[in-house]
């Protein structure tokens, strides 16, 4: 008796230190996302008001950490959709069953955050048929997580480099999306509420719908 006495007192000991382990590493990690969401948001507020011309944000949503690693699966690897120097995006699947492509950024400097933020600003004013729509951000990560509508049906470059996998495109079907890019390049360079300059136009990064 004395012997189980002692291990179910030791038991109780490491469940107990467990539970107050994993206790002060979720209220560690709730600060954190605080920390960031108050960081963030302040960026957001200097930069909209530092935009003379700029408008509201009030069509992008704000999600939550929680929302985003549920619709992406944790981040799982089989989500991934993309990867660069800049980060990862991953495939969402939000609880409509819409889906989405969110970006994940690296761990950066301040630089790059506030060009997150930046992007959150300039990008909830678009509103243009060819040009991907943002859908809304998360501000609980240190760098901001931007969601975007998903564009189904690949990248130009894959249909041109890739035609085991997609069918090769028409002259007509080329032209027009030669013509659709570049009403969009006038749209952002001309027509946006703040003009954009793109500078990384190619292949890569026309998408194709399924039209």
């Amino acid at each position: 008796m004395g012997m189980a006495g002692i291990c179910v007192g030791l038991l109780v000991i490491l469940v107990g230190g467990s539970w107050i382990y994993w206790g002060l590493k979720k209220c560690k990690l709730i600060k954190l996302k605080e920390k960031f969401f108050q960081q963030n948001v302040g960026l957001l507020l200097e930069q909209q008001l530092s935009h003379s011309r700029g408008g509201s944000t009030d069509t992008t949503k704000v999600f939550t950490a929680g929302e985003l690693n549920k619709v992406t699966n944790n981040y799982d690897e089989s989500r991934v959709l993309g990867q660069g120097g800049y980060g990862t995006v991953y495939k969402g699947i939000m609880p409509d069953n819409k889906v989405v492509a969110i970006k994940k950024s690296k761990i950066c400097d301040q630089s790059q955050i506030e060009q997150f933020i930046n992007e959150v600003i300039v990008f909830s004013q678009i509103n243009h048929r060819n040009v991907v729509k943002l859908l809304g951000c998360c501000l609980e990560a240190e760098v901001p997580l931007l969601v975007y509508e998903f564009i189904t049906n690949g990248t130009l470059s894959e249909h041109i480099h890739y035609k085991a996998r997609y069918s090769s495109l028409s002259w007509e079907m080329r032209l027009k999306v030669a013509t659709e890019t570049a009403e969009a390049i006038g749209y952002l360079h001309s027509l946006a509420s703040m003009p954009i300059i793109h500078r990384d136009i190619k292949t890569a990064n026309i998408l194709l719908d399924s039209n």
